[in-house]
């Protein structure tokens, strides 16, 4: 077995001590990149944005000062009767964030917070929610 190292064999054909090293430290930046992508749902695999009209929530399962996540979007209520709606997508990389807890949106990837209305608490994330429109309708909050 001839192993090559720099574009040249290297004696008795073993491996070097500098092509382990250089082994180690690729495996570990592969490693660093696929923990960077991984966890939660990637936007790519979100459903579509529902159609004008469809149902996201009820009025009454939405919390004054809190909020559900359904589907591809969040739905909050930060005073009683103002309800805002906003993309599950987490700007940052693409994650979808899964809860609304303590008046803040959460992303579970990289854990950056968003306020009820969209805009960021905590980073990595630089970017605010996109806003996505929703209105009362009867008894149920639809996507307008």
């Amino acid at each position: 077995m001839t192993e090559f190292v720099g574009g040249t064999a290297a004696p008795g054909g073993s491996v070097t001590r500098r092509t382990a090293i250089v082994g180690v430290g690729a495996a570990a930046v592969g490693a660093s990149v696929a923990a960077c992508g991984s966890g939660g749902t990637p936007a790519e695999s979100t459903p579509a944005s529902a159609q004008p009209g469809t149902v996201l929530a009820k009025v009454a399962d939405v919390p004054v000062g809190g909020g559900v996540v359904v589907g591809d979007t969040v739905v909050t209520q930060p005073v009683a009767g103002e309800f805002r709606g906003f993309s599950s997508v987490c700007p940052h990389q693409g994650c979808k964030v899964d809860r609304v807890s303590g008046g803040q949106i959460e992303c579970p990837c990289h854990f950056s917070r968003f306020r009820l209305d969209g805009t960021v608490v905590s980073g990595p994330a630089q970017r605010s929610l996109a806003a996505k429109a929703v209105r009362v309708d009867g008894t149920n909050i639809v996507s307008a």
